[in-house]
């Protein structure tokens, strides 16, 4: 049995990265982990030639992608929320994997995690529901698939402003509009998924995979 796990996060060894390895490794099973970064592809033509084959006809490094979702027994998805929704990697990786679905639905039954890094806070009703939206739309895609949808970690990230280098006089920052008029870079600080109980939940959540898979085996 092998676990796939997939990070849109293009950040180098991303809070999105080490939540969706932190699953991987709590699992105790063999393993793969894919930045999406790291190939090309786009999002779905919506073209149906996959229709009968269950191949994508885009020659990009959807095809491969979509193959590594179908082999693995179970899989983690992750992914970051820019402008509040999910981002594009993710999204892409998600509609090219319409593939896998037409006549054979080989996702199907396969227990399933998602992954949402967000830096909006939750607890302010004046903020667009970033974690819920990116969320929602990783989990859905899930269930309309019929994988065994396991649940989610949330975790708090960084907004792209504490490290441009103008974070702190840009008129349109993103951390006076999150964090308040007074935001600074440095009373922000920079969030990591260790010091969160997200962390927690991402190793809970890899050992219901694990005993998961057990039990499918064994029935």
């Amino acid at each position: 049995m092998k676990v796939l796990g997939v990070s849109g996060s293009p950040i180098p060894n991303s809070n999105t990265d080490r939540a969706v390895k932190a699953i991987l490794d709590a699992t105790g099973l063999e393993t793969e982990f894919i930045k999406l970064s790291d190939y090309k592809f786009c999002g779905c033509m919506h073209c149906l030639k996959c229709v009968y084959t269950n191949k994508c006809a885009i020659d990009d490094d959807g095809p491969m992608l979509i193959e590594k979702a179908r082999e693995a027994s179970a899989i983690v998805i992750g992914g970051w929320t820019p402008f509040s929704s999910l981002d594009s990697r993710t999204k892409a990786f998600i509609e090219r994997c319409f593939a896998n679905r037409h006549l054979k639905n080989y996702m199907k039954g396969k227990p399933a995690v998602s992954v949402v890094t967000h830096a909006a806070p939750e607890e302010n009703p004046e903020l667009p529901p970033a974690a819920s939206m990116g969320q929602n739309a990783i989990m859905y895609y899930m269930m309309e698939e019929g994988m065994n949808y396991l649940g989610g970690v949330k975790v708090s990230g960084n907004v792209p402003c504490i490290r441009c280098g103008v974070g702190d006089t840009c008129e349109i920052s993103g951390l006076k509009m999150l964090l308040g008029p007074t935001a600074t870079v440095a009373k922000a600080g920079v969030k990591k998924i260790e010091d969160q109980p997200a962390m927690a939940e991402a190793c809970k959540l890899g050992k219901l995979i694990a005993e998961t898979l057990a039990k499918e085996e064994n029935n």
